[in-house]
Parts: structure tokens; sequence; C-alpha cells
């Protein structure tokens, strides 16, 4: 998965894709796996080389924090993700944690992806719309959509 972010918030990036690496995930992180591109630059280079990450990734989770609105790169990211193959969700990172994500303008339109466990016990992903819509986060990469739940 491609991990869209503020480069501001890199440590707490970091954190977060250990987590999803540990649920056996594979995560894109552009400084960690690319250290060579130029991020403080819009360039034709490093659109090239994020685009070319975007298409091989199944999904990009877009790390919503108060840096977000700084990035020059994230709703870029988003919308090509989006256009692509629309396996995009919104990854809230908040201080505080609630029982829904409420997402802001256009961010509003995406699910949102929250860490849970299954009836199991087992911790999984979960790609909610609230938190009596959702679907396991491996379902929602092939294709199915949250889901009411009663």
């Amino acid at each position: 998965m491609f991990l869209s972010h503020a480069y501001t918030d890199r440590e707490l990036v970091l954190g977060l894709a250990l987590m999803i690496e540990d649920l056996g995930y594979s995560v894109y992180i552009d400084w960690r796996d690319d250290p060579h591109l130029d991020r403080s630059k819009v360039t034709p280079e490093t659109a090239a080389k994020l685009k070319a990450r975007m298409k091989v990734s199944r999904c990009l989770l877009y790390s919503t924090t108060s840096n977000a609105s700084d990035s020059k790169w994230m709703p870029w990211e988003l919308g090509f993700k989006d256009g692509d193959n629309t396996r995009a969700a919104i990854l809230p990172v908040v201080q505080y944690s609630t029982t829904t994500y409420q997402g802001q303008e256009y961010l509003g339109v995406y699910p949102y992806v929250d860490a849970g466990n299954d009836r199991t016990g087992k911790r999984r992903l979960w790609v909610c719309r609230s938190s009596t819509c959702y679907v396991d986060f491996d379902s929602w990469l092939e294709g199915s959509e949250p889901a009411e739940r009663g």
C-alpha cells in the first residue's frame, strides 16, 4: 500500500507503517523507500516515480493529521490513486479516539481505515463508512465495499 502523508509527520508515519506491516501488509513510504527523491519541490521526475509506485500499490491510505493540509503532494496522490483504481481510504490520525471518523470537505467522500479485533480476537484492518458500516481490509482490496451491519 502507498502511505500518503505529510513529511513533517515522518516519525508518526513510520510508527503507523510498522504497525500495518506487523499485520502482514507491505507499505511504501517515499522517504524511506526512495530516499533520493526531493520532496521539497514538485518536479516531473518525482511525480513520475510516485505515479509508478502508486500504480503497483493495491491501495492508498491518506494519513490525516494537522500537517496534512501543508503537504504539496497529498491531494495529488489521493486524486491520482482514486482515479487509477478507486482503492483509496483515509487513515485518520487523531489525538483522541472516537467511534467514527468525520472527514472534512472532499475527504468525507472516502471511507476510513480503522484497526480492531475480529470475532476471533485477531487484530485486523477495517474499511469503514461509520461504526456500523464496514468491511475487512482484505475484502475491500478485492473490490468489496463497506456494508451496514446490524
